[in-house]
């Protein structure tokens, strides 16, 4: 019986709700894999874990305790001394796990964790290469280049890039040809998700055959 290959990597966005916790979502079932959002801030009507859950519906066990979470949608060095806490690096060391992990970063690339250190920085710790989320429409050329920037500065590896939110007919060349980044997917505009249309889209954008041939 042929093994499993398992996929570790981080999902990370240009800006904050760009759409990282849908696309996690949408790998994480895929892959069947585990799930960490390691600084949650801001609870609304659930968390980003519980989200990926109810769209996933992975085994509980496989979506990992938060090391962080803050009661405000801020930044997390605010959020975390709203709620006179603050961010240890030591509490954000990677889980070990037996099977693929999908790691969600909070906001952008570039929110500080505390007042001395940058989400960035923790990415380069993890050692883990990034699937890079990005929005379609206007104004994501010069976000998405800048972001792809600041990560190769500190050689870390992007595996590819998530288009996301409705087809545009020349942004995603022109983010390509700039680049020379791998676009996964153009992942459209779905105005009510579920799961069915998550399995069908996996299929159609045939990311698995596109993971394989990134990691191999």
């Amino acid at each position: 019986m042929r093994k499993q290959k398992n996929f570790q990597f981080i999902i990370c966005g240009t800006d904050t709700d760009i759409g990282k916790t849908l696309i996690s979502s949408f790998f994480v079932r895929g892959l069947d894999s585990f799930y960490w959002k390691p600084i949650q801030s801001g609870i609304g009507d659930e968390t980003d874990s519980q989200a990926v859950y109810r769209l996933s519906k992975v085994n509980q066990k496989k979506i990992l305790k938060e090391a962080y979470i803050f009661n405000e949608p801020v930044s997390p060095h605010w959020a975390a001394e709203i709620d006179q806490n603050i961010i240890k690096k030591e509490l954000l060391t990677l889980p070990k796990v037996n099977g693929s992990l999908i790691l969600e970063a909070a906001g952008g690339l570039m929110v500080p964790l505390t007042r001395d250190f940058l989400q960035i920085d923790q990415i380069k710790n993890w050692d883990l290469p990034v699937i890079l989320v990005c929005r379609s429409s206007l104004g994501t050329l010069n976000h998405t280049l800048l972001s792809i920037e600041a990560l190769q500065k500190r050689n870390i590896k992007i595996l590819a890039l998530v288009i996301n939110g409705k087809k545009h007919l020349d942004n995603p060349k022109t983010i390509r040809d700039f680049s020379g980044i791998p676009i996964i997917a153009e992942f459209p505009y779905l105005k009510n998700i579920n799961i069915k249309q998550l399995d069908i889209l996996w299929e159609e954008l045939n990311i698995k055959e596109k993971l394989d041939l990134i990691f191999k």
